[in-house]
């Protein structure tokens, strides 16, 4: 089941930039309810938090500086904003939606996941 569509991933090289979207759609979302955010997973690596929303954003060290999480309520969509890409930013990045604000960066904290983008940074 597909509970969020995202897109915007693809190939590219080291330094590179990409914008990934999620959209939420038959859902309408309030930062007052929902939180969204990015997870990704490299081949043979546990999910990783990458950043959240629900006011501000918060970031994984690894991608703080470089990354910015965003949100359009009135578009019920999140995005990442990607700058800089490091090869070790290859990975598929799921969008997801909580209601539950604690621990936002836990992933099994999510109820609503979207299918999944790869994103490949060569060199």
């Amino acid at each position: 089941q597909v509970q969020l569509v995202e897109s915007g991933g693809g190939l590219v090289q080291a330094g590179d930039s990409l914008r990934l979207s999620c959209a939420a759609p038959g859902r309408t979302i309030s930062s007052y309810i929902h939180a969204m955010g990015w997870f990704r997973q490299a081949p043979g690596k546990e999910r990783e938090f990458v950043a959240a929303i629900r006011w501000s954003g918060e970031y994984a060290d690894s991608v703080k500086g470089r990354f910015t999480i965003s949100r359009d309520n009135d578009k019920n969509t999140v995005y990442l904003q990607m700058n800089s890409l490091k090869p070790e930013d290859t990975a598929v990045y799921y969008c997801a939606v909580t209601t539950d604000m604690s621990r936002l960066r836990q992933w099994n904290k999510y109820a609503y996941w979207g299918q999944g983008t790869q994103v490949t940074v060569s060199s």
